[in-house]
């Protein structure tokens, strides 16, 4: 039915001006249009590659560029506010052999001279070093020990300013060279950084570089990566790599991990991230366990986190806030059960989140709980379990993950039913890395796993029983793309959000394959507060207390 031309009219004014038209005259979707027919885009062509190969340790970009005590593998990264941000990098070598000496962390001092204006650094601050040791008591295997680490925090700053800094030790003298960042805007309904980039899987492939380059033409203020950097667990000590760890080295003493890698990395993403705050969650390739049950260590050492000033005291999980977006970084791999403490710590963080303050509450962890693909099919289930209602009622908007090797969004979805005031689940997990895409879907024929194949291996439980109601019910998989599921597509990518205003986010994802501006999917992600209140959880909601209009899928 043609509507009028006075209602169309009015219609077309009551949408924000930037959600009217995209390039062409195409109105962008938002959220409000949904929920949508499921999409699946075919494999773009026989040349997609759906493996990637990492760069080797001679690649000019990986190797090591300072002399002496100079500092390299400078990164910036926020702290909970604005008017702090960490600065951390690495001075000396790495040794990895059988016989290596620790360097001593005290013998290079931790500073960073900043200020507004690159002439005169006039502020100073100092941080504290560390270093960490890789030892296997195995022979034959190669030990390693890492050059000094730095983290200072910078405090007092003033929001949405550029700032210069040098790091170094000032004494020897071995400084940086000038670099400089810019702080989040202040918390507010009104403030948001301009962009946003969201990667996950990243690794350091020749695929990596090109999502690198693809998410720095889009100029983001601030990076969200979330889990599996380097993949340096693919490797044994002797530098010996492969896409499957398990299946070409069956036979190791332990799992062995080559970490020059994250070293490598580092070298890497400086140029980019000693001027672009990267914030980080673990993924399952940071695990690494070690002698003594140690694990996260590389990871834990290397970034600094606010898990002080967030309150959580773990590098596993945290919370920050950019203008008026509170982000809640996940940790799947530590104990995610409502009798632990990262579940009593996201409770009282997520009771003290002023949302007229920062109106949106966008929460990240590694493996997806809403993903279609085969590949970790149903695997965090135990996890959504635990956690999925505290979420929901506090009305989380967006959730992005990785883990799984192709990008996917859903549509709002709870408890597997479309859902109004459910979060959007976005998956981008296709950063670049040396293991294959994922490309089957649990929906193809034969394409449904075992389901004692889902088990966590790395927190126990089994949790993905089949469904109860709806087209998959008493299956464990749908037959056809889930209703949740909006668009997936398998291709290497990164994704982009914009928050306009309390109300409405710009969300884009950019496949490596096309051009550097252009946008494979896109839609306007819409909050509506006032048909979906926060509420605190109170015992009835287990019951079946559900804020919105469920549709059974």
């Amino acid at each position: 039915m043609d509507l009028p031309a006075p209602l169309l009219l009015f219609l077309a004014l009551s949408l924000p001006a930037w959600t009217a038209l995209a390039d062409g005259g195409r109105r962008i979707p938002t959220t409000l249009d949904g929920p949508f027919v499921p999409v699946t885009v075919p494999i773009y062509g026989r040349a997609t590659p759906r493996n990637a190969v990492d760069l080797p340790d001679s690649d000019p970009r990986v190797q090591r560029r300072v002399t002496g005590w100079e500092p390299e593998q400078i990164s910036v990264s926020l702290s909970a506010t604005e008017d702090s941000v960490w600065i951390s990098w690495i001075t000396g070598e790495f040794q990895i052999g059988n016989d290596i000496e620790p360097l001593d962390p005290t013998s290079v001092a931790s500073v960073v001279n900043y200020g507004i204006s690159k002439e005169i650094l006039t502020s100073e601050a100092t941080g504290y070093s560390l270093i960490y040791n890789q030892f296997y008591p195995f022979e034959g295997l190669q030990n390693y020990t890492s050059g000094i680490i730095h983290h200072v925090l910078l405090n007092d700053l003033r929001p949405g300013i550029k700032y210069y800094y040098q790091c170094g030790d000032p004494s020897i003298p071995a400084m940086s060279t000038i670099h400089s960042f810019h702080t989040m805007p202040a918390s507010g309904p009104d403030n948001y950084p301009k962009s946003i980039a969201v990667v996950g899987d990243l690794g350091l492939t020749y695929n990596s570089t090109s999502t690198v380059d693809h998410m720095m033409g889009n100029m983001p203020d601030l990076i969200l990566l979330l889990g599996d950097a380097t993949y340096a667990n693919l490797y044994l000590t002797n530098g010996t790599g492969a896409d499957c760890y398990c299946c070409s080295f069956p036979t190791t003493p332990v799992h062995e991990t080559f970490q020059p890698r994250w070293d490598y990395w580092g070298r890497y993403m400086e140029p980019v991230i000693s001027e672009i705050p990267i914030m980080v969650i673990e993924g399952n390739h940071e695990i690494e366990p070690q002698a003594e049950n140690k694990t996260f260590v590389s990871y834990s050492s290397r970034f600094a986190f606010p898990s002080e000033e967030s309150e959580s005291f773990s590098t596993l999980y945290y919370s920050f806030n950019a203008g008026g977006i509170h982000f809640i970084m996940l940790g799947a791999y530590i104990s995610y059960y409502k009798s632990g403490e990262q579940y009593k710590w996201l409770e009282r963080d997520l009771e003290r989140v002023d949302r007229t303050v920062t109106p949106w509450l966008i929460a990240t962890w590694h493996p997806p709980w809403y993903s279609s693909y085969k590949a970790h099919y149903r695997e965090a289930e135990c996890m959504r379990v635990e956690m999925e209602e505290l979420l929901y009622s506090y009305g989380v908007d967006i959730v992005f993950n990785g883990h799984v090797h192709a990008y996917e969004r859903s549509n709002r979805v709870y408890n597997y039913l479309l859902d109004p005031c459910g979060p959007v689940y976005i998956t981008v997990g296709d950063g670049g890395n040396r293991e294959k895409m994922a490309v089957r879907h649990a929906d193809d024929p034969d394409g449904c796993p075992e389901p004692s194949t889902t088990y966590d291996v790395h927190m126990g439980g089994f949790c993905a029983f089949n469904f109860t109601s709806g087209p998959a019910a008493g299956k464990f998989c749908w037959d056809r793309q889930p209703d949740y599921s909006a668009y997936r597509e398998s291709s290497f990518g990164h994704g982009i959000l914009e928050v306009k205003n309390e109300t409405h986010a710009l969300w884009t994802w950019h496949r490596n394959q096309d051009l550097y501006a252009s946008a494979k999917d896109e839609i306007y992600i819409v909050r509506q507060p006032h048909k979906c209140p926060v509420k605190p959880i109170m015992p009835s909601d287990f019951i079946g207390g559900i804020k919105g209009d469920l549709v059974e899928l």
